[in-house]
């Protein structure tokens, strides 16, 4: 068996975190499919996903204690932001 997390942010901010144990030789894919994220945030689909901050493929196989994610378009440039923070505290 292999235990793994899954963590979704979505735009809603409400978090989704699963903790699964699968059969060894589960591949992010069937993270994503045993989780249900898929039908209850359809919108997943074809978003990057990583393990531990590490882009991977769905056909990559995961270890026990692994933490997939999924990451979501981000709104602003995180550089961008700090601009901005910056010249409204001058």
């Amino acid at each position: 068996m292999v235990d793994v997390e899954l963590l979704y942010l979505p735009a809603s901010q409400e978090v989704v975190h699963s903790r699964l144990a699968l059969a060894a030789g589960a591949t992010v894919s069937d993270v994503l499919l045993a989780s249900g994220v898929l039908a209850s945030h359809p919108e997943v689909k074809g978003m990057p996903v990583g393990i531990f901050s590490t882009l991977v493929t769905l056909d990559t196989a995961v270890k026990s204690g692994d933490r997939v994610e999924i990451y979501r378009q981000l709104l602003v440039d995180p550089k961008e932001k700090r601009r901005q923070r910056a010249r409204l505290t001058r």
